[in-house]
């Protein structure tokens, strides 16, 4: 085994949509683990929104990525050395290792993997954070019931497509909002959504409104805010009194720089945005997943049977080689992934 590992940090803050110059892909010592540590060799690693707001020197729920600083990720892979009793060479763990070939953290921030019960990949998406953040926030803040409306954007990712599947088991009419016609399919076909429309279709919020007017004729009860932009400005006006809005991100204005301070109004802030809440009598709740773990094991055992058993889906974009974690990231923030985005390392 080589001495040396690679690891992708940030090499600049973007201004606006990130570039490949905002990164470099960089050799390192590989670590050696201490008392209660654990090195992991990584063999997946999770591409996910939240990251490009760790790019910007921006006030936020959490520390920016520092110049020359790993960037942040979570991922899966093998042990391959352990001072932890709990851990020892061929177990499999998910961590936040980062973009690295591998990682060293102590035991007590691992989760063990058993790789029989199913592909360790599910640890970054259906059985990890992005599927957690879905369940807990449509659960939660969402308090679906049946004969609703849901409507979710971004309705095929790994937190749009859960929402979905959730939301359609306990019988609300579920109505997604896509990028294309191909993931407007496949929300319909394999995430069972009742409808998807392709928001590319549509030039504007107002037209984008009247579609989904017809898609929802009795209103819109729950909206899943993982979108912002125009989305959000064509629901707002269709939702029912006493709707919920659950939001878990905006990444449509991610790449306005500083987590969205380029967004200028659009009907969406002041005395427009507030009205609506007011006038509505509608319950609007902002979480970050990372301060809601404590349910974890309650969506692992309520979540886990239905994905072993088929009854919710998944689907995996994986991409190979940490060298183009960049270029893949760049891609899914511009909606070129079908699926949960991965990297696999090895």
């Amino acid at each position: 085994m080589t001495d040396q590992m690679h690891h992708v940090t940030l090499a600049s803050r973007p201004d606006g949509a990130p570039s490949l110059d905002d990164f470099s892909y960089q050799p390192a010592p590989i670590p050696t683990p201490g008392e209660g540590e654990v090195l992991v060799r990584v063999h997946y690693m999770s591409l996910d929104p939240y990251m490009r707001g760790r790019m910007d020197d921006a006030k936020s729920y959490a520390a920016p990525v520092p110049i020359g600083g790993t960037m942040e990720a979570g991922a899966v892979g093998e042990v391959i050395a352990s001072q932890s009793p709990h851990f020892k060479p061929g177990d499999f763990a998910f961590g936040m290792f980062g973009w690295a070939t591998h990682g060293c953290l102590p035991a007590n921030q691992l989760r063990k993997l058993d790789p029989k019960q199913g592909p360790i990949t599910a640890a970054l998406g259906v059985l990890g954070m992005p599927g957690f953040t879905g369940w807990h926030g449509l659960t939660e803040y969402g308090k679906p019931k049946a004969g609703e409306t849901l409507v979710v954007a971004a309705a095929t990712g790994p937190v749009g497509s859960m929402v979905g599947q959730v939301a359609r088991l306990a019988g609300l009419r579920t109505v997604g909002v896509a990028g294309g016609a191909e993931k407007c399919k496949l929300a319909t076909e394999k995430f069972g959504f009742d409808a998807c429309l392709d928001h590319r279709a549509y030039d504007n919020a107002r037209d984008l409104r009247a579609a989904l007017k017809q898609e929802c004729p009795d209103g819109i009860d729950i909206y899943f805010e993982n979108v912002g932009g125009k989305v959000l400005e064509a629901v707002l006006p269709l939702m029912n009194p006493f709707g919920r809005i659950p939001i878990c991100g905006m990444i449509a204005w991610y790449n306005a720089g500083g987590l969205g301070a380029g967004a200028k109004d659009q009907g969406l802030t002041g005395p427009g945005l507030w009205r609506n809440i007011l006038v509505k009598f509608l319950s609007v709740n902002g979480f970050i997943i990372s301060n809601h773990f404590d349910r974890f094991p309650q969506f692992l055992k309520e979540i886990g049977p239905k994905v072993a058993s088929g009854e919710i889906a998944y689907l995996e974009d994986i991409a190979e080689g940490l060298e183009n974690a960049p270029a893949t990231f760049i891609a899914m923030l511009g909606g070129g992934n079908m699926g949960k985005q991965i990297v696999k390392l090895i």
